[in-house]
């Protein structure tokens, strides 16, 4: 190997090993840490962080990356080097811009900002998260300055989620979603309501993890590199390709919040279990970007697990669990059931048709508190206001209305558009796979995922961030993201349950 590229690489490994001894922290944090364990973990993350920033910014890193990319000019910039040398570009001429005493404070304020939201999430009370996201926001206008000039000052936060994109392009598509999804919507109320409230009676919580447990193995998540916990909002995250952990949660008193769940996070947590093996402890050892990564998980959760075939396989498995709640169900109903559109408050249980008003609502959010048209004091005001407007709904509390999701605690400002053009990606990809395996609704009913996710792995997963997301859709399906084939999908699914 060229000894100036053994020596980046050793490096790299450094700076991969330091991350993800960060996300180990993370991980305990959310699952195991006694709670008075915040501030000394906040500090522990904030002392690594540092460590990992002033390595990924200096001067030894930047010439060996300068150098290679002339040495390795002529090479296939297909190769795994050429295009580890070109992300770490990348990311350099991004990270020398951050000042290392904003890496250290901003570390510590979204390790506090998180214990204070799961606190204030479980007291119903915003005001005790308030001071948190203040200063979280504020840490994101200066984080946008580093970057300036921009077009929005929401431009930079979206560009780390997802490489390219900017504010204008988020409103276009959403623009031309809305519409659709609101019709659509709009078509179904006239419809007669589906009876789901079966899912609201008592099932146990044993035995709704022992089920979930038994679906995403069929589906193919590695136990000997895995594993899934219980948390206050389901993640997924990984130490390496041969460590990647899952988390859920549990409600006994509504089914689907469980399952559903660990479907999609097993979606996220597969995904990085099929990176190949000799990307390991680079930059290219991760997901394309978030929303390649949520296509991954929106795909096994609601066009697989949302699936009639895949119910005609798993519904007499699960009566048999519960067969006093669901033995006098068929399996039409609680298909019907599963598929259910009505408007709720839960962004993670969210039918599909009205899921992409819960990232409007946030989205148009985030760009507010960032641009200044929206303070922190009001957010349970708009919050409840854009829910009405969006969904018809009033959230009766904090905890169910502006405190739902954590990204917000831990600095995530720009994620949220992900999710929705990873449904537009899972779609995508979805017609693909079905004229490449033109048998996969019959596998599915038999409840036989291999060939499914083989295909993923071999044209998504193994090649983990080597090629940016856009050119990765295009390379995989012939074309770059485009709405059409999600609103296809939507709009022939929905028209078959409610007969439009």
């Amino acid at each position: 190997m060229n000894e100036k590229l053994k020596k980046l690489k050793d490096i790299v490994y450094e700076i991969n090993d330091i991350n993800k001894a960060i996300a180990v922290l993370g991980w305990d944090q959310e699952t195991y840490m006694p709670k008075d364990g915040i501030a000394g973990r906040a500090e522990q993350i904030s002392t690594l962080s540092q460590i990992s920033h002033k390595k990924a910014t200096s001067q030894i890193l930047g010439d060996l990356i300068k150098s290679l990319k002339v040495e390795l000019s002529e090479l296939d910039q297909d190769f795994d080097d050429a295009r580890l040398i070109k992300v770490l570009d990348r990311n350099y001429q991004k990270q020398i811009k951050v000042p290392i005493e904003f890496v250290a404070e901003f570390a510590k304020a979204s390790s506090l900002g998180q214990q204070a939201w799961a606190e204030a999430r479980t007291k119903s009370d915003f005001l005790i998260f308030a001071p948190h996201l203040k200063k979280i926001v504020e840490l994101r206008k200066q984080y946008a300055d580093f970057f300036a000039p921009y077009d929005h000052i929401y431009d930079p936060m979206l560009d780390d989620f997802e490489q390219g994109l900017k504010t204008s392009d988020v409103k276009a598509i959403l623009d031309k979603l809305r519409s659709v999804q609101v019709n659509l919507v709009q078509k179904i109320k006239s419809k007669p309501e589906i009876d789901n409230s079966f899912f609201k009676l008592k099932f146990d919580n044993k035995k709704q993890w022992d089920f979930g447990v038994d679906v995403i193995t069929k589906f193919g998540y590695d136990w000997d590199r895995g594993r899934q916990d219980k948390s206050e909002h389901p993640f997924t995250t990984d130490f390496g390709v041969n460590d990647v952990r899952i988390t859920t949660r549990i409600d006994e008193y509504y089914l689907p919040s469980g399952l559903f769940g660990s479907m999609h996070e097993a979606g996220h947590g597969m995904y990085e279990q099929g990176i190949a093996q000799k990307l390991a402890r680079t930059p290219l050892c991760a997901g394309a970007s978030c929303a390649v990564h949520e296509s991954q998980s929106r795909l096994w959760e609601n066009i697989v697990g949302r699936s009639l075939p895949f119910w005609e396989y798993y519904y007499p498995i699960l009566q048999k669990k519960f067969p006093s709640n669901l033995s006098d169900i068929s399996l039409g109903c609680f298909y019907k059931a599963v598929n259910k559109v009505i408007p709720s408050m839960i962004r993670v249980e969210a039918d599909e048709a009205t899921y992409n008003l819960h990232i409007m609502l946030r989205t148009e959010i985030e760009i507010g508190l960032l641009d200044g048209s929206i303070n922190v004091d009001d957010l349970p005001t708009v919050w409840n206001s854009k829910m009405m407007e969006y969904l018809g709904l009033n959230p009766k509390n904090d905890s169910e209305g502006v405190l739902q999701d954590i990204h917000w605690s831990m600095g995530y400002i720009g994620y949220f558009s992900t999710y929705t053009l990873g449904n537009l990606i899972s779609a995508q990809i979805w017609e693909k796979i079905n004229e490449d395996i033109p048998e996969l609704n019959n596998n599915i009913k038999n409840g036989d995922f291999t060939e499914l996710l083989t295909w993923l792995k071999e044209n998504i997963h193994k090649h983990g961030a080597k090629f940016e997301p856009q050119e990765l859709v295009e390379k995989v399906t012939g074309s770059k993201i485009t709405p059409e084939p999600y609103l296809r999908y939507l709009t022939e699914k929905y028209s078959k349950i409610y007969d439009l």
